[in-house]
């Protein structure tokens, strides 16, 4: 796994023994999450979880852009019911993985992005980066597990607000008021995230893997109690004739979310 390449969506590199970097490297896309970058990711992280010589994943993303959330055109299959709501588990991938795994999120993330960030088992943002969870701003009930997922990292309080208002906050105004693990200048993010993945790759993947079961259960089990009760909010709110219209409002050039809210 020195330089293993899924061409145009992730790139996957192991800068040293024991360590996966995975980076989503869709500039074109702004890292976005379609449905092509989902089935690679999936696979990426299967592939990942059965190589014996792996500790450790770190994900990571453009140097802007972590990722954008779910694309338009997923965004729409997902309403018109083409694609189950259900089926969007993102989160579940670092979840699940066997390995800790570090995100790394130099970028700005928003919606399903974050989501997917805050999932893994250390977390590091950046303080000039932009963090948002928009679903209400598209008029959809929250995702991916978010309503109780979300709370194991940014505490009930700050992830209620956050969902409540879609609007965006910088790294910086997580400090002290979270349980992100850093929140560092942009260009300290990737570093100090190689630097803990090597600290843990020297570990035995047998009490690693131990380990990551023990400690990620609280997670998982929020995970998958609170994805059973968001597939019911949608059955009602994807059900709103205006959702189209606020899902195409909410994208600027009708490829990329618009800003959301304005950042302190």
């Amino acid at each position: 796994m020195d330089a293993v390449t899924a061409p145009g969506l992730v790139r996957v590199t192991s800068p040293e023994p024991g360590v996966a970097v995975v980076t989503l490297h869709d500039e074109p896309g702004r890292n976005a999450l379609s449905r092509e970058m989902v089935s690679t990711l999936e696979a990426t992280f299967d592939g990942i979880g059965r190589d014996e010589r792996m500790r450790v994943v770190v994900l990571a993303g453009l140097p802007d852009v972590f990722c954008s959330g779910a694309s338009r055109a997923l965004l729409d299959d997902v309403v018109a019911r083409r694609v189950p709501s259900a089926d969007i588990l993102l989160p579940r991938l670092l979840l699940d993985c066997p390995l800790p795994c570090i995100a790394a999120m130099a970028g700005h993330a928003v919606g399903g992005g974050f989501a997917l960030g805050v999932a893994a088992d250390v977390v590091l943002l950046a303080r000039e980066s932009r963090y948002a969870l928009n679903f209400l701003n598209m008029g959809l009930s929250p995702g991916m597990g978010t309503t109780r997922l979300l709370e194991h990292v940014l505490s009930p309080a700050v992830a209620h607000e956050l969902l409540y208002t879609g609007e965006a906050r910088r790294g910086r105004d997580f400090e002290g008021r979270t349980g992100v693990n850093y929140v560092l200048p942009r260009d300290q993010v990737v570093p100090r995230a190689l630097d803990i993945a090597a600290r843990i790759a020297d570990k035995p993947r047998l009490a690693l893997t131990a380990l990551k079961r023990v400690l990620s259960l609280p997670r998982r089990q929020a995970f998958e109690s609170g994805r059973t009760l968001e597939t019911l909010m949608h059955e009602v709110t994807f059900a709103q004739r205006e959702v189209p219209r606020w899902i195409a409002e909410n994208f600027a050039d009708g490829e990329q979310p618009k800003p959301t809210g304005e950042p302190k």
